[in-house]
C-alpha cells in the first residue's frame, strides 16, 4: 500500500482494526479519541491527511456512542481535507427498523444512512447487512461483503456427509441454500417460526429431515439468542445429532450467552465484526473478517474491482 491511504480505528473494535492494518502492512493512523469531563466525545486527528484516501474502521454496535464516534471522526477527516472518506462498518447497527411496518415507528436504518452521508462518508463498506435493501438508503457507493466464504472454508475441514443446513427462519432461506450448495449440495431444512413481539420468537415447525443428522444453523445477527436457542431445542427434540450454530454478528445482549451455553449446541461459530470481550467461552470459535475487509480496502484504494469478494 502507498502513503496516500490512511486507516483510522475507532474504539468499537480496535483489535479487528489492528488485524486489518497488519494484513495491509501499514500503521494505523494517529488519532486521539478521548472524552471531555462531561462525557462528550473529543476527537483529534494527529497527522496530515490532506488529499489522502481515508478509511475509518468502526462497527456501530451498542452503545450508541460507537455510531456517534464514527460520525465525529468522519467530520474531522472531512474538515481536514481528506480526498475521500470511506466508512468501514463491519457491523452496521440500527438496521433492524428498515421499514415502517407499524404506526408511529421510525425507519432508523434510513436515518443512520443519512447521518453517515452528511458526516462526510463518500463510500461505505459493510459485512452482512441485516437486510440487503439498506444499500438503497445510500446515494453513495456501497460495498456489501459477505462472511459466508470464511464460514464455508472453516466447515470444509469437517466430514459433511451427514450434515444438513438449517435456515433459522423463512427469510434466511436464500442465504442458507447458497451455503448448502457451496458445501457440496447439502440438504436444506427450514425453521418455521412466528415472532409475536420484537426479541421474542416461537418455533412452530421444522420443514425438512433432521433426525440423526448433524445440523448447521446460519444467521446474520444473534442478539438475545431466543431464535437460535428455540430452533436448537426444536431440532434436538426432532432427533438432530450435533448442532452447530454460526452467525456473522454476535451481539449477544442480556443473558444470551448463558442461554446458548444451556442449549443443545455443540459449537458456536462467530466472526469478529463485534468484539466478544469477556463473553468469549470454550463453546465459541471466532473467525476473523480482517483479511476480507483488508482486501476490499486495498482494492477500493487501488480502484480495482471488488465484485469477486461479493460471494
Amino acid at each position: 500500500m502507498d502513503n496516500n491511504v490512511k486507516l483510522f480505528l475507532g474504539n468499537s473494535n480496535p483489535e479487528l482494526g489492528r488485524k486489518i492494518c497488519s494484513y495491509l502492512g501499514i500503521e494505523k493512523g494517529k488519532i486521539d479519541a478521548l472524552r471531555f469531563s462531561d462525557g462528550e466525545i473529543r476527537i483529534k486527528i494527529g497527522e496530515n491527511i490532506r488529499g489522502k484516501d481515508v478509511f475509518i474502521i468502526q462497527s456501530t454496535n451498542p452503545p450508541a456512542e460507537n455510531l456517534l464516534e464514527l460520525l465525529i471522526i468522519m467530520d474531522a477527516a472531512r474538515r481536514a481535507s481528506a480526498r475521500r472518506i470511506t466508512a468501514v462498518t463491519p457491523y452496521f447497527g440500527y438496521a433492524r427498523q428498515d421499514k415502517k411496518d407499524k404506526p408511529r415507528v421510525p425507519i432508523s436504518a434510513k436515518l443512520v444512512a443519512d447521518l453517515i452521508t452528511v458526516a462526510g462518508a463518500q463510500r461505505i463498506l459493510a459485512v452482512d447487512l441485516h437486510v440487503e435493501q439498506i444499500q438503497g438508503f445510500f446515494n453513495i457507493p456501497f460495498d456489501h461483503l459477505y462472511a459466508a466464504p470464511i464460514i464455508i472454508e472453516y466447515f470444509k475441514q469437517f466430514d459433511l456427509s451427514n450434515f444438513v443446513v438449517v435456515s433459522p427462519d423463512p427469510g434466511s432461506v436464500n442465504r442458507s441454500r447458497a451455503i448448502a450448495k457451496r458445501l457440496g449440495n447439502l440438504p436444506l431444512a427450514i425453521v418455521d417460526k412466528r415472532r409475536p413481539e420484537p426479541n421474542q420468537a416461537s418455533v412452530i415447525n421444522i420443514v425438512g429431515e433432521v433426525k440423526g443428522k448433524e445440523v448447521l444453523i446460519l444467521d446474520d445477527i444473534i442478539d438475545t439468542a431466543g431464535t437460535i436457542v428455540g430452533a436448537s431445542i426444536a431440532l434436538h427434540e426432532r432427533g438432530a445429532k450435533d448442532i452447530f450454530v454460526c452467525c456473522t454478528h454476535p451481539v449477544l445482549s442480556g443473558d444470551a450467552l448463558k442461554k446458548v451455553g444451556n442449549a443443545p449446541i455443540k459449537k458456536f461459530v462467530v466472526t469478529d465484526t463485534i468484539p466478544l470481550g469477556h463473553k468469549k467461552t470454550d463453546l465459541i470459535t471466532v473467525l476473523s473478517v480482517s483479511e476480507l475487509l483488508g482486501e476490499a480496502i486495498k482494492r477500493i484504494h487501488e480502484e480495482k474491482s471488488v465484485s469477486s469478494l461479493f460471494v
